[in-house]
C-alpha cells in the first residue's frame, strides 16, 4: 500500500491505533449526518478490515488520514470502484473527516493528493465523486478540486430508503485535468 504525503498530511495504511478514533468517527451524529445511521464498533473495525484487503487486492482504496504535525488520526480518503447497483461506473474520491479537522482544508488537501495518484500512478480516464444533495461541504470540496457537475447525472441511490440521504449530486473531472490538480496541489503545498 503506498503512502502520499503532502506538506501537513500522510496519507497511509490503517493501525490497529486508528480502530478507537475511527470509531468514535462513526458514532457521532455530525459525522454520520450524510452517511446514514451510526456504526457499533463491531461494524467500524469491520469496515477498516474490508477497506485493508480491498486496498491490498486492487493497488488503491481508502488511506487512514494522519496530521503529520502531531501525528493524530483525522480520518480517512480515497479512490474507491462504484459499486454496480449505481447509474454510473468508474473510480469515486471521497474523504470522511474527524469533526475536529473540519475547515482545515485537509479533504481538499488529501483529495488532490488522491487524484493525483489516480491520474498519474493508476492511469484513470476519469474519477467522480457523489454525496447527498444536501452535503454542502463535501459538494465545497468537489468543486475547490476542480470536479464539476451536471444536473443531467445527479441520481436517486435506491439502496438508501426513502428520504434526504436518496437524492444525490454526482461530480466529474477527467484525467486531461491532472495539470490542474498538480497546480493546486503544489500551490497548497507552499502556502
Amino acid at each position: 500500500m503506498p503512502e502520499l504525503r503532502t506538506d501537513r498530511l500522510l496519507l497511509r495504511r490503517w493501525r490497529e491505533s486508528d480502530l478507537e478514533p475511527w470509531a468514535a468517527m462513526n458514532a457521532d451524529p455530525e459525522v454520520r449526518e450524510h452517511l446514514g445511521g451510526l456504526l457499533t464498533r463491531e461494524q467500524s473495525d469491520g469496515v477498516v478490515a474490508f477497506m485493508q484487503a480491498e486496498f491490498d487486492n486492487r493497488g488503491f482504496g481508502w488511506w487512514a488520514l494522519e496530521a503529520r504535525e502531531t501525528g493524530e488520526f483525522i480520518g480517512r480518503v480515497g479512490l474507491d470502484e462504484v459499486d454496480e447497483d449505481m447509474p454510473f461506473a468508474g473510480v469515486d474520491i471521497g474523504w470522511r473527516l474527524m469533526r475536529s479537522a473540519w475547515g482545515h482544508g485537509y479533504a481538499t488537501e488529501a483529495a488532490l493528493a488522491c487524484l493525483a495518484f489516480g491520474f498519474e500512478d493508476l492511469g484513470l480516464p476519469e474519477v467522480v465523486a457523489s454525496t447527498t444533495v444536501n452535503n454542502v461541504r463535501s459538494q465545497a470540496v468537489m468543486r475547490r478540486i476542480g470536479m464539476t457537475r451536471d444536473a443531467a447525472d445527479d441520481f436517486e441511490d435506491t439502496s438508501v430508503p426513502e428520504g434526504p440521504l436518496r437524492q444525490c449530486v454526482l461530480y466529474r473531472t477527467p484525467a486531461e485535468m491532472l495539470t490542474s490538480y498538480t497546480t493546486r496541489r503544489d500551490a497548497i503545498a507552499s502556502s
